[in-house]
């Protein structure tokens, strides 16, 4: 069912998933309970936190362009401090500003904080390319970000250009050594990412971090596949976030969601190369952690190394719960449905531990395709705390020339709805 994106985010109930819960008393609506808050303009819907950033008069917007403080532009010049002094005078303005970033042009930057709270409402009009500088050394003052959006409210970042972290300096070494961030969003509240192009990062291209209701919609995000770690849009400790309409190839992660993360919707993402859709990892270092409340609907990956992915350490606690997977084609994709809690990313085994995260109640619904690995779907929960609430509906996936693959499934309390295939023993 193709569900409008306000009501799919004001109702997860009986008619969308075709499941009346109330049939199955060991299990609860996965997604009840989430309401996506109604003030971030959607296609076809304006809501009242950004009805002034859509209505705002041309006359009256104050424009501010990064060449007029001094921006060369030439790929060559150092321009930071071009775009720090405008934005200084953007931040400072009383109403609304047009940040300007001209077309044709290449900016060159070092690392670079926009702070706020504002007295403006900014729109930055990236229609240029921004370059990351090469030079570790300009990152000795804070290694882990290039571009930082810091405290910033009612902010709309967009304009066609593109964002390039320059990132083939920081592959060579270690994929373990910090790296920067390309481009992170820090305590923003009522945000609008959209229509760029953000490529190469030093590591995740685009993180939100403590942010409160965001779209992001209309990005290419690329980077080599063998480029170590490089996320495409990483989503931590953020509530009410809409993705949708992305193209992510990249060597790591398209989407990943971690701690602290609540209402998460991403929808019509292309995600491929790199590994897939996830959640977590969670639960690193005994700590304890919570993901709830994420839908991902009308997805299609190719040629990743995972598909859609739930991945929690042993010795954690917490949970990642409330998630439907749903309308997701496959093809050519290792493990395509997988829960692993026992993920281990490290070189010593890890320990056999008596805590886990619990996952529960997520659905898989609509997913078909090709699986490149044996088993096209594997449940590899916890003893401790075994998965709970698993609903697989409508889902198909088949081997490489349509031949039968398989499905391993372990502490599990799994329920199958309408045709499955491959089925758990």
């Amino acid at each position: 069912m193709d569900v409008p994106i306000g009501r799919e985010a004001e109702d997860f109930g009986e008619e969308e998933y075709g499941i009346d819960f109330r049939n199955y008393p060991s299990y609860f609506n996965p997604i009840e309970g989430i309401k996506f808050d109604n003030s971030v303009k959607i296609e076809g819907h304006e809501f009242s936190e950004f009805k002034k950033l859509d209505r705002r008069l041309e006359s009256s917007v104050k424009t501010i362009n990064v060449l007029n403080f001094g921006a060369k532009g030439d790929g060559k010049s150092d321009d930071t401090k071009a775009f720090q002094n405008a934005w200084k005078e953007a931040c400072s303005s009383l109403g609304d500003v047009d940040f300007v970033v001209p077309q044709s042009k290449i900016y060159l930057l070092k690392p670079l904080r926009f702070s706020g709270p504002c007295k403006s409402h900014i729109t930055m009009e990236i229609s240029g390319s921004i370059i990351a500088s090469d030079d570790r050394s300009d990152y000795s003052k804070d290694g882990r970000h290039w571009i930082i959006f810091d405290n910033v409210e009612n902010l709309v970042v967009e304009g066609g250009g593109t964002i390039n972290g320059n990132g083939n300096i920081w592959w060579k070494n270690s994929c373990k050594i910090n790296k920067a961030k390309a481009l992170t969003f820090y305590k923003c509240t009522n945000l609008v990412v959209r229509n760029l192009k953000i490529q190469n990062a030093q590591q995740i291209h685009l993180s939100f971090e403590k942010c409160k209701n965001v779209q992001v919609s209309k990005l290419v995000v690329n980077a080599p596949e063998k480029s170590p770690n490089t996320d495409g849009i990483h989503v931590t400790a953020t509530q009410n976030i809409q993705i949708s309409r992305c193209t992510i190839g990249t060597g790591d992660d398209c989407i990943s969601i971690v701690s602290g993360s609540q209402k998460v919707q991403a929808t019509d993402i292309t995600c491929g190369p790199g590994h897939g859709i996830s959640i977590g990892s969670l639960g690193s270092g005994n700590s304890e952690e919570y993901v709830s409340d994420v839908v991902v609907n009308r997805a299609r990956l190719s040629g990743t190394t995972n598909g859609v992915r739930i991945k929690t350490w042993q010795g954690g606690s917490g949970s990642a719960s409330n998630i439907k997977f749903q309308n997701i084609q496959m093809q050519d994709v290792k493990n395509p449905i997988i829960i692993d809690q026992h993920y281990c990313d490290q070189d010593e085994p890890c320990k056999e531990q008596g805590s886990a995260v619990q996952v529960k109640n997520v659905v898989y619904q609509n997913i078909k395709g090709t699986s490149a690995s044996d088993a096209a779907i594997d449940f590899d929960c916890s003893k401790s705390h075994p998965c709970q609430g698993i609903i697989l509906q409508n889902v198909n996936l088949v081997g490489a020339d349509g031949a039968k693959s398989e499905a391993v499934c372990n502490n599990i309390n799994l329920q199958n709805l309408g045709t499955v295939s491959p089925h758990c023993p």
